[in-house]
């Protein structure tokens, strides 16, 4: 017994003698790099080989997404299985047509269909959705934010400005707060003898000219020079807007909070419209026209100037230049009004948003589990990813910066509808900026600088008018059909007077008063 007992005793000694050397070595495995050294700081190397055992690794969190799709085509898996890989998920995406989106979206939400993770269209979208925000259909998610340090990065003041009650339900997709402008041909502007218009009578001039001096060379008249859509917002008239001196969708009047169509410099830009219209210096059923129609009159040599996102140059260009292989394009949007003011307006730091029905996310464990989700996003390997795609396939790093491959089709193609879904921006996700040769594009990202000195913000961004939540969609269309017909003549001054009381009776000099009740100057 005793001499057994003596060999057990040898054989403990020398497999302890044994585990040491072994942990020492490495292992003695070639320097295979199984994770099992002991972490830096640690003095013990227990449980090391224990951690790194697959079948203990964290289970994927299986997340279903809804989002709206702005490409023809839902994307393949290609960048999917490269997120889900990066940040240990099962995805589902669920993408459906931009174009149609918002019915999908309210019937999902009338369904109680909506899934794990629902981002909205627009800013427009979530003032619809805040009634149902406020009856508690969503999580709230600011009391979480601080235990996740990458979402913690996001900006204090645009979360603000997407507040509801004081309360945060939501994430951002961050944007320039002031991408607006004109893209115009340059060759037709030297041609002609026209510089950069410095204000809003040379705007006019060059359109004029555009349509009348046969910029193009073919003895016809076959050109305009405003090409326009059925937008007031993000076409171009609440640019131009800015420029005569309009505020950002409420201003200050007699010190209190006004709608901007209430002030006459939002009179001045419909006669600048109506003129140019009349004109036929632009194409004069724009009221009517999409902005596929609407970016065609530009890329096949019809029209000379596009106001709205300057960023939209490349694309442009890119088409441009298939019809008119000798056409040179310039971005510019210092145009000064007639008080010799320059400004532009701004959005409020996002263009859209990202909410978790309790619907279809049922406890805070689940909640958080989706929030680490989005806090993985925020790093630079995710966003990059999201963003850009594949580096070597999609993008490559040129100076630091993410520069488009040729095949601009394929990136289209596959990397699109997860680029319009990341959260945050450079500043605070970290991915790369981009890199442009573009002379238009760089000299576009120069002046999204510059309007941010002069750009004018939405005051009513940070508030809350239940009325307007309820009707000021509705109520809105009835000014966006009377500044139509006024730009067509169809009325005058004194009907769009009427259009304006009219929506003060439907509810808008409650939606007045609202905001004046929370606003604080």
């Amino acid at each position: 017994m005793k001499k057994k007992k003596s060999i057990s005793i040898l054989v403990s000694v020398v497999l302890a003698f044994s585990l040491l050397i072994s942990a020492c070595s490495g292992g003695g495995n070639g320097g295979n790099n199984n994770n099992t050294s002991p972490a830096p700081g640690n003095d013990s190397g227990a449980k090391t080989e224990e951690t790194a055992k697959p079948e203990e690794q964290e289970k994927p969190a299986e997340i279903t997404i809804m989002l709206p799709l702005n490409t023809a085509e839902t994307p393949p898996d290609t960048i999917k299985n490269e997120i889900e890989k990066l940040t240990n998920t099962k995805l589902t995406y669920q993408f459906f047509p931009a174009d149609t989106y918002e019915e999908k979206l309210n019937a999902s939400f009338a369904t109680g269909s909506l899934p794990d993770v629902t981002y909205l269209k627009n800013q427009a979208t979530f003032i619809q959705m805040k009634e149902a925000i406020r009856d508690g259909q969503f999580w709230e998610i600011g009391p979480y934010l601080s235990e996740f340090p990458n979402l913690g990065k996001l900006k204090e003041e645009i979360l603000n400005n997407t507040k509801v009650d004081g309360k945060l339900y939501s994430l951002y997709l961050g944007r320039p707060l002031a991408r607006q402008g004109m893209i115009y041909r340059k060759d037709w502007a030297d041609k002609l003898g026209l510089a950069a218009p410095a204000n809003v009578d040379e705007l006019y001039a060059m359109m004029e000219k555009f349509t009348i001096g046969d910029p193009d060379g073919n003895n016809q008249a076959d050109t305009i020079g405003l090409a326009d859509r059925n937008d007031l917002i993000y076409g171009a008239f609440k640019t131009v807007s800015a420029w005569f001196g309009t505020p950002n969708n409420w201003g200050e009047m007699d010190g209190q909070l006004q709608p901007e169509f209430t002030f006459p410099e939002y009179v001045e830009t419909m006669d600048f419209f109506k003129k140019v219209r009349d004109a036929k210096a632009m194409n004069v059923d724009f009221a009517a026209t999409s902005k596929t129609d609407q970016i065609n009159l530009f890329t096949s040599g019809k029209a000379g100037v596009y106001i709205g996102s300057m960023q939209d140059v490349n694309s442009l260009v890119k088409d441009l230049v298939k019809n008119v292989p000798t056409a040179v394009v310039d971005t510019h949007s210092m145009v000064a009004g007639p008080d010799g003011q320059f400004a532009t307006w701004s959005i409020p730091g996002y263009n859209n948003v990202v909410l978790f029905p309790k619907s279809a996310v049922k406890d805070e464990a689940e909640l958080k589990g989706i929030l680490a989700f989005f806090d993985k996003m925020m790093t630079p390997e995710v966003a990059n990813m999201m963003y850009w795609g594949k580096e070597g396939v999609h993008y490559t790093v040129q100076d630091g910066k993410a520069k488009a491959g040729d095949d601009q089709e394929l990136t289209e193609r596959e990397v699109k509808g997860f680029k319009d879904s990341v959260i945050g921006e450079p500043e605070t996700n970290g991915m790369f900026e981009g890199f442009h040769d573009l002379p238009a594009r760089i000299h576009a990202e120069q002046l999204v600088l510059e309007n941010e000195k002069i750009a004018v913000p939405d005051p009513t961004a940070p508030l809350d008018s239940a009325t307007y939540t309820e009707k000021g969609t509705e109520l809105q269309e009835l000014i966006k059909d009377a500044t139509y017909k006024y730009i067509y003549g169809s009325i005058d001054k004194a009907g769009f007077d009427k259009a304006v009381e009219e929506w003060k009776k439907r509810g808008g000099a409650q939606i007045i008063e609202e905001f004046n009740a929370v606003y604080k100057p």
